[in-house]
């Protein structure tokens, strides 16, 4: 599984980092950034989590 960020649609809430903070960094302004692209299996349900925290679906999930 890979987590994939749209920036553009990212609004520095900083929701998803809650749940996922071993895949998510926040930057000085609290935008997102991800620490890795493949999730290894132990954190495919946090990265879960993190993309439904995000208020603006600027996270997903892919195979």
């Amino acid at each position: 599984m890979k987590l994939l960020l749209d920036s553009t649609r990212c609004q520095g809430y900083g929701l998803c980092q809650e749940p996922a903070p071993e895949q998510i960094d926040l930057d000085e302004w609290g935008y997102a950034q991800l620490r890795v692209g493949d999730v290894p299996p132990d954190g495919e349900e946090a990265a879960l989590a993190a993309v439904a925290s995000c208020p603006n679906s600027a996270l997903r999930l892919v195979k």
